[in-house]
């Protein structure tokens, strides 16, 4: 899960900059405050990969997940690109899971996974 989870946060960083070069061109924001927030939304994208797999780190997943669709109040095209990170988010939870069981099955029965020739 770990792997899947981290590359779906590398790419919300990178989203997350882009749309903050974005956000500069609006006059009612300043640059500051466009940094400020997406600074701390690109520190929580690399902080998260660390900490996935520790309690909680899932929720504060969703969380990212739902802050980016609701930028698009400030940036429209981040209501269609949320929603794809969100789907993207939801995909490396599920199927991450389902792997690292599948690894733990693997492990638990080490005799069972030699060739029959071998």
């Amino acid at each position: 899960m770990r792997t899947l989870c981290s590359s779906t946060l590398i790419g919300e960083f990178f989203v997350i900059g882009f749309a903050a070069l974005v956000a500069m061109k609006d006059p009612g924001l300043s640059t500051s405050t466009v940094w400020l927030v997406s600074g701390i939304a690109m520190f929580l994208c690399l902080a998260l990969c660390g900490v996935i797999t520790r309690p909680g780190g899932v929720a504060l997943g969703w969380t990212l997940q739902i802050a980016l669709v609701a930028s698009g109040v400030y940036v429209p095209t981040m209501y269609f690109m949320g929603a794809i990170f969100a789907g993207l988010w939801w995909a490396s939870v599920h199927y991450g899971r389902k792997i690292d069981e599948a690894k733990a099955r693997f492990a638990a029965h080490p005799t069972q996974n030699t060739p029959t020739g071998a």
